[in-house]
């Protein structure tokens, strides 16, 4: 066995989780082991794992995936109520506005950043299925911004209005480009035409990717592009999630 590949006890214990975890990371693809030998027994990167306990992206997957509900880890990155997000946003925005590649353009994304975390409390007031907030985390170093939530989804929370829906592809799609009224409480899913409308026409080209995911539904827009490219996901999200590579 090569001396960078650890066993899964060893890989639990660097990144903080018990082996289950990493057993069901392994499986759904969160973090995949490197098998070796013929008894099937799972191994590890070592470096790999020592990178997976500062990416972002994998956290916030992991706690949109995961069957059971736990708190996100790290505690920075749980944001209980709206304004415990608000807060976190103001640091972002204080932080993103010091990266000279996004001078330009850090209002923007903290705009759409700020739009898809509201839209997390608001379409779940009063109803989140486990554990009520969203994880938020950012890298400034990687260019990565993560949010997700345990709610309802997108499919959901839109057929309160538009009970024909059935697919999370439909509603994804409706979402992102439909004005949607009705005799709700309030207008439902609105703020994720102006993500997309900032994306298409005020952010420069492929300077800013985003990947939104609502149940078994992954939707892609790049900085720049019009067109939207929505794919059936193999893993399913129990609530949104979004991932900002910038």
């Amino acid at each position: 066995m090569a001396d960078k590949l650890i066993t899964i006890s060893e890989a639990a214990k660097i990144i903080g989780v018990s082996m289950d975890t990493l057993r069901r990371w392994d499986k759904k693809g969160v973090f995949r082991s490197k098998r070796h030998g013929t008894g099937g027994y799972r191994y590890y990167d070592r470096q790999e794992a020592e990178l997976f306990i500062n990416d972002v992206a994998a956290l916030a997957k992991d706690w949109a995936y995961g069957d059971v509900p736990f708190l996100p880890r790290p505690a920075d990155f749980y944001s209980r109520t709206a304004s415990d997000f608000q807060a976190r946003l103001a640091k972002m925005e204080s932080e993103l506005s010091k990266v000279p590649r996004m001078k330009d353009e850090s209002s923007l994304i903290v705009s759409i950043v700020g739009e898809m975390g509201n839209n997390s409390f608001d379409h779940n007031l009063g109803s989140w299925p486990d554990i009520m907030g969203v994880f938020f985390g950012y890298d400034m170093n990687k260019g990565i911004i993560a949010l997700a939530d345990r709610g309802q989804g997108i499919l959901k929370t839109l057929k309160r209005v538009r009970p024909e829906l059935e697919s999370d592809e439909q509603s994804l799609k409706v979402a992102f480009t439909e004005i949607i009224s009705g005799r709700a409480p309030e207008s439902r899913g609105n703020g994720l035409k102006y993500v997309r409308k900032v994306m298409a026409e005020y952010i420069k080209e492929d300077s800013v990717s985003l990947l939104f995911q609502s149940g078994e539904a992954a939707l892609t827009l790049r900085g720049g592009e019009k067109g939207l490219n929505i794919e059936k996901s193999d893993i399913r999200c129990r609530g949104c999630l979004a991932i900002i590579n910038f």
